[in-house]
């Protein structure tokens, strides 16, 4: 007997939609369809897949962590079939919204910058650009890129290495001459040193002592921010001493504005960005494929 055919992508668009709602007669309302036919439907998708996708209650649904992550697949394989068919259609030029989003200092300093350039060279394309240091979470957002910097730890997204910041701490001359120089790492602890104000992956700035082995000075200070920006412009007014990306602060460095202090004593640690983005390969949407690699081109940190 021969197997009926499968309809996987319509399957998928039904679940994602019963999710959306909320219930199988809302899905039905707007999937017009029965609200029997789209309960079988479900039924007939958990039973090819072996899982329960979904907790069914008298009040609502729930994904079980089977159904979250093949809600996550499923929105991301509509996206790329979406976007496959589109391309296909136009020829894959490159074209349509791009949803960028980026973390402030690189977004500030490295992508407004050439972002014309970008639309000069594909007129087709429109961006939308999110300048944040939270991480977000790039299908709930919907954003095609994300900027980031530092570590990655999501391994579903896949990353493409724009470049390495070799880490400085500084400080403003106006600073420095109310509160003096610090020479060695035992004089920090007379001064005020920013922080951020969300976690990082080190709890500390690290150095090296004078006999090159590593030590974690801990962060004492006044002022927390929530940007490597922020950062920036409070070291500027003297607010106390800063640990930034040097490409993020070469500027200021040239200009006077900002001192390189405890070179001596810098680990030469780097702090890498990644563009993230979430498919590969053929299902890429061609804007997305055209953005990564302008900025592969152009990024210098």
């Amino acid at each position: 007997m021969a197997r009926p055919e499968i309809n996987r992508s319509g399957e998928i668009e039904v679940f994602l939609r019963v999710v959306e709602a909320g219930s199988f007669s809302a899905a039905a309302r707007r999937l017009r369809m029965t609200p029997s036919a789209v309960s079988k439907l479900i039924a007939r998708l958990e039973t090819r897949l072996g899982a329960r996708l979904l907790a069914r209650s008298t009040r609502k649904l729930q994904l079980t962590p089977e159904g979250a992550a093949f809600h996550d697949s499923g929105t991301r394989i509509l996206a790329d079939l979406d976007a496959a068919e589109r391309e296909a259609a136009a020829g894959a030029t490159p074209r349509g919204r791009l949803r960028v989003n980026s973390y402030v200092p690189f977004g500030q300093h490295r992508l407004m910058p050439l972002l014309p350039r970008f639309l000069e060279r594909y007129p087709e394309i429109s961006i939308e650009a999110v300048l944040t240091d939270n991480v977000i979470d790039l299908l709930e957002e919907r954003a095609d890129v994300a900027i980031r910097a530092g570590p990655l730890r999501e391994s579903r997204l896949v990353a493409r290495k724009l470049g390495e910041g070799r880490m400085v701490v500084i400080a403003a001359p106006s600073y420095l001459e109310a509160r003096g120089t610090p020479h060695t790492l035992a004089d920090l602890a007379g001064h005020n040193m920013l922080a951020f104000g969300f976690a990082r992956h080190i709890d500390g700035w690290p150095f090296v002592d004078a006999a090159g082995a590593p030590i974690i000075v801990p962060i004492v200070g006044n002022l927390m921010l929530t940007d490597g920006e922020a950062m920036r412009l409070a070291a500027i007014a003297g607010a106390g001493i800063a640990r930034l990306a040097h490409w993020h602060v070469e500027a200021d460095i040239a200009a006077g504005r900002l001192v390189p202090l405890l070179e001596a004593f810098n680990p030469g640690d780097l702090e890498p960005t990644h563009a993230v983005y979430v498919g590969q390969g053929k299902h890429l949407p061609a804007r997305v494929r055209a953005f990564l690699d302008f900025l592969a081109e152009t990024v210098r940190l």
